[in-house]
């Protein structure tokens, strides 16, 4: 095989190997919801810190959970709780950092070039009877 074939191919292959590294090493951040009776956390948390949890009750109350590390807990309100759907919002810093295109002079000794990139995530969950259910899932035959 010539040299500059050879060479391509090396190429080609280091290429697909550092892509298909960079896409695993940004699928490792993938909280997945998990929920009892009374609260909502996240599991497969690694890689992320400073979380806000923000729910939203089906009457519009909106509470807000705040977690340095790890994941933040949403809990039901014991004798408060309505029935309904309830919507959250959940963002956090990865470990991930990213330029920051115009930094700014606050006043530091050091100006900021980086910062930590956010994750992102919404979803909601369903309480039925002053519990947190799974919806049985509805299929038309």
């Amino acid at each position: 095989m010539p040299y500059a074939t050879r060479s391509r191919l090396i190429g080609l292959g280091l290429s697909l190997g550092l892509g298909l590294a960079t896409a695993a090493t940004a699928l490792t951040v993938d909280p997945v919801e998990q929920h009892n009776s009374n609260a909502v956390w996240f599991e497969n948390w690694s890689g992320l810190s400073n979380a806000q949890l923000v729910v939203s009750a089906p009457n519009g109350k909106v509470t807000e959970v705040f977690a340095a590390s790890g994941t933040p807990v949403f809990e039901l309100e014991r004798g408060a709780t309505l029935d309904g759907i309830y919507r959250y919002e959940l963002k956090a810093a990865t470990e991930e950092q990213v330029e920051i295109a115009n930094p700014i002079d606050n006043g530091r000794a050091e100006i900021a070039s980086s910062q930590a990139k956010a994750f992102y995530m919404n979803g909601s969950f369903v309480v039925s009877r002053g519990v947190i259910i799974t919806p049985e899932e509805i299929q038309e035959d």
